[in-house]
């Protein structure tokens, strides 16, 4: 059994799901059905009991079941290694979205302290092959895993770094005006870098102790272009000075954390990640999150909640047996799916297994 694990989830409102209750043990979680019924948009609400949009990064208005649209809710008890919360979130129509934890409102931060959730969807098949923003947004959400105090961070960074965009756009020359945004920046900057940078490592060493058919990676950050990465707060501080004509030029900040970029190259055959086969940049994403679940877990105790998306059909036989297995090693809480009940059959009883159709949830044996 999972030491952090979902008890209970339920649904209101959400998506295609007017109302739903499912109860779960601490094992994984594989649910099986057809394009349509809602799958996702269970793994979707989990991912909700996390900060920022949620794996699919929808609006908050494109969450609510239609065509109803009076809002939605999603409700939660998480246990975890030593207590019990009851975590809730929910929007009404067009208003921002509402976090309460042990009956009391919290920002969304906070849910990072509690859950940690990681995902792969099929969208991010592609994640080597596309733009930096994807691949940064991944790595920070391994990152927030280990350290929490990473999303304050990037929230306090990114949204110094708008109004200095707002400066830049303007035109406006006088240095004081940047000073105070700078200094923030640099100082939230430097702590981005140094937990992207501490995390790196982590996940580096823990590869080698992911068992079965995963690739392992050697893993790098720089910057998404050929500029240098400032890591120190001193660096970013200087970096921000002067490269501000340059800025000023361009209307946004050009150089800092938010241009890193999360570069592999597979060991075995020592070729990027970008140039590998696409079923062998999906292993190396997945070999990547296990690896992160062994490091946090000898860290802490716990693995993180897996949310795999129609991850069993883009594996072979043994990577898909080596997926659950890993899984299982880590008495992680994994919520897969799939649209038939044979891909889960290397299982066994190792899992809790739900079939979903247009109207029902049903439990499976």
């Amino acid at each position: 059994m999972a030491c952090l694990y979902i008890e209970q989830l339920s649904l209101s409102h959400f998506r295609s799901h007017k109302t739903a209750h499912l109860e779960f043990d601490g094992r994984p979680v594989a649910i099986w059905g057809a394009n349509g019924v809602g799958k996702t948009n269970i793994l979707e609400a989990v991912s909700m009991l996390s900060p920022g949009r949620g794996m699919r990064r929808l609006a908050s208005e494109h969450l609510a079941y239609k065509p109803d649209n009076i809002g939605w809710k999603i409700k939660a008890n998480l246990q975890t290694k030593n207590q019990f919360h009851e975590l809730e979130t929910w929007a009404e129509t067009s208003k921002s979205r509402n976090v309460r934890i042990d009956g009391k409102l919290g920002p969304q931060v906070a849910l990072a302290r509690l859950s940690r959730v990681i995902w792969l969807v099929p969208a991010m098949d592609r994640l080597w092959i596309e733009g930096a923003e994807g691949r940064r947004r991944f790595f920070d959400r391994l990152v927030m895993s280990f350290e929490p105090a990473h999303a304050d961070a990037i929230l306090s960074y990114e949204k110094s770094m708008r109004e200095r965009n707002r400066l830049l756009k303007e035109g406006v020359r006088d240095s004081h005006w940047y000073r105070a945004l700078e200094v923030n920046m640099a100082q939230k900057g430097a702590l981005i870098m140094r937990y992207r940078m501490e995390v790196l490592a982590r996940i580096s060493v823990a590869q080698n102790e992911v068992h079965g058919d995963f690739p392992r990676a050697d893993l790098s950050l720089s910057s998404s272009d050929a500029m240098a990465l400032p890591e120190s707060e001193a660096d970013l501080m200087a970096a921000f000075s002067d490269n501000r004509m340059r800025d000023l030029a361009a209307g946004r900040t050009l150089i800092g954390p938010h241009r890193a970029d999360i570069h592999a190259i597979y060991k075995a055959k020592g070729i990027a990640a970008d140039q590998a086969s696409t079923g062998e940049q999906k292993a190396l994403l997945i070999s990547m999150i296990l690896a992160n679940g062994r490091a946090l877990s000898a860290e802490t105790g716990e693995a993180p909640i897996y949310l795999l998306d129609e991850v069993a059909a883009h594996l072979d036989v043994n990577r898909r047996g080596a997926l659950y297995d890993e899984i299982c090693s880590l008495k992680a809480q994994a919520f897969m799916t799939g649209t038939e009940a044979d891909l889960f059959s290397d299982l066994k009883d190792r899992a809790m297994k739900f079939e979903l159709t247009q109207t029902q949830i049903n439990r499976a044996p």
